[in-house]
């Protein structure tokens, strides 16, 4: 990582929202991973959320979390994929003011290099809704990771350069 030491990091207020129609909080290990992840590197958990695969379900839940100023950055995973109940993308699609185009096409990217032309069927998603950061990652703790490790771990890193996504809220925090 290429990381400006004099900087003092960000810690952003995060929420976690697992979409699946299946998964409970005692079997929600992609949902632990990204908690743990963004806790151990110095982000704050503010919420977490697990949404059956139902678009106006993710709406309301995005909503509430978009409008409240506590949260700066919301990972989803689930409901990404080629399937007939992928919802992720249409739900969360109209709450955006900017999209991050670049997101779904470095982690295919990525993804393609780990397992080939099935890299396709991922919906992956960022961007930006109220000044609020949005990744809508698949359900596999694998594709979280990969995400995580080769995206999300440095834009999420106000100190990482030459820019990241982390470093425009220093100034909210007054640094």
């Amino acid at each position: 990582m290429k990381a400006d030491p004099t900087l003092p990091p960000v810690a952003l207020g995060c929420a976690v929202l697992t979409i699946s129609d299946r998964r409970t909080p005692e079997d929600d290990t992609t949902g632990d991973y990204l908690c743990d992840t963004l806790r151990a590197a110095g982000h704050a958990l503010r919420t977490r959320a697990i949404c059956p695969d139902d678009p106006y379900q993710i709406r309301k839940v995005l909503s509430d979390w978009i409008v409240d100023a506590g949260i700066q950055a919301i990972l989803t995973n689930g409901g990404t994929g080629f399937t007939h109940r992928k919802s992720t993308v249409a739900a969360v699609t109209p709450l955006l003011d900017q999209a991050i185009p670049g997101f779904g096409e470095l982690f295919r990217h990525l993804s393609w290099q780990e397992i080939g032309s099935s890299a396709l069927q991922s919906e992956a998603l960022g961007g930006l809704a109220n000044d609020t950061l949005i990744f809508c990652l698949p359900g596999a703790t694998r594709a979280c990771r990969l995400a995580w490790e080769g995206i999300l771990r440095e834009q999420l890193d106000s100190r990482h350069r030459p820019c990241n996504f982390a470093g425009a809220y220093r100034d909210a925090q007054g640094s």
